[in-house]
């Protein structure tokens, strides 16, 4: 399709060759060869009569022409994919929409297995593709990479609509075995003892307990950074290793696992699970069904009894 001298599909290239900053990844991401998607930076490089992306080294960076067309080029984009791409009805019963869905394994395994099965109940046909959360979280949603992000609500950000789904709070878990945890666990053992923690994406990003620590002038000694909070328990088992953790966690694997439930021995106060949408998507009926659910099952945290008798 045309517009003027435009073919519009280029506008999706230019979208993601300025995302990317890299030919070959942007080609990747729409599924083109490389030389199909060089081919379409040469046709937009000759339709604005700009370079848009001139190599520096190993790297390419966008020119000024580049980064003013960056804002405009995905307003238009995103605006396309919510006004006309986007189905106006929705009936739960019907629909075989796809979302993509930013979260925590923890968020996934303990609080929204009741939801994901009143989904499944209501929308048979509904696909629901979860990726982990990363560094990169807030630009995931401006760009509509995803299409929900459950996570902190400090994490969200302030452009786009958010609602709040559960709170919990944290407990420090380790192996009942461990014998430095025999007569309980105060700040001096707390402190002497090694910790897991968890870090996310390729920046490293710690957990907000690391920062909520940090904030009462707690310092851990960690021995295990982990990339997921379901692996933490499985790296303090049989160690003298302790982990700070969500409570719902923490009492859902001890009733399997070999695991000894601790107060924290400071005050950290307790999170805000929140999801949040771009705000292009305020009248998609069935993205804000997907949240009702998560919103009417997601408050009560799971047990592994009854995911069993479910």
């Amino acid at each position: 399709m045309r517009f003027g001298r435009l073919d519009l599909n280029l506008l999706v290239a230019l979208d993601a060759l300025i995302a990317e900053r890299n030919v070959s990844i942007a080609a990747e991401r729409l599924f083109l060869s490389q030389s199909a998607m060089s081919g379409a930076l040469g046709r937009l490089r000759e339709f604005f009569d700009d370079e848009l992306l001139v190599n520096t080294g190993r790297k390419m960076v966008l020119t000024p022409r580049a980064e003013q067309l960056a804002e405009p080029v995905r307003a238009v984009l995103l605006q396309i994919k919510s006004q006309i791409a986007t189905p106006p009805s929705f009936d739960p019963a019907t629909s075989d929409r796809t979302f993509v869905i930013a979260a925590s394994d923890y968020a996934i395994m303990v609080r929204l297995p009741a939801a994901l099965r009143a989904i499944a109940a209501q929308a048979p046909h509904i696909r629901l593709e979860f990726q982990a959360l990363d560094e990169r979280l807030q630009e995931r949603i401006e760009r509509r990479e995803i299409d929900l992000l459950l996570t902190i609500d400090t994490a969200m950000s302030p452009n786009h609509p958010f609602k709040q789904v559960f709170e919990d709070d944290f407990v420090v878990i380790g192996w009942s075995g461990n014998p430095h945890l025999a007569n309980g666990l105060d700040l001096e053992i707390f402190q002497q003892l090694g910790h897991v923690a968890v870090q996310f994406g390729k920046a490293r990003v710690p957990s907000v307990e690391d920062f909520l620590l940090h904030s009462q002038q707690v310092r851990r000694r960690v021995e295990i950074w982990s990339p997921s909070f379901t692996l933490v328990p499985s790296m303090v088992i049989g160690t003298n290793r302790i982990a700070t953790v969500h409570r719902h966690m923490a009492e859902m694997l001890a009733e399997v696992l070999p695991l000894s439930i601790f107060p924290v021995p400071v005050e950290i106060p307790p999170i805000r699970q929140t999801i949040q949408w771009h705000r292009s998507c305020d009248d998609d009926m069935a993205l804000r069904w997907i949240v009702e659910q998560f919103q009417s099952h997601a408050g009560e945290p799971q047990t592994l009894e009854a995911l069993a008798d479910s």
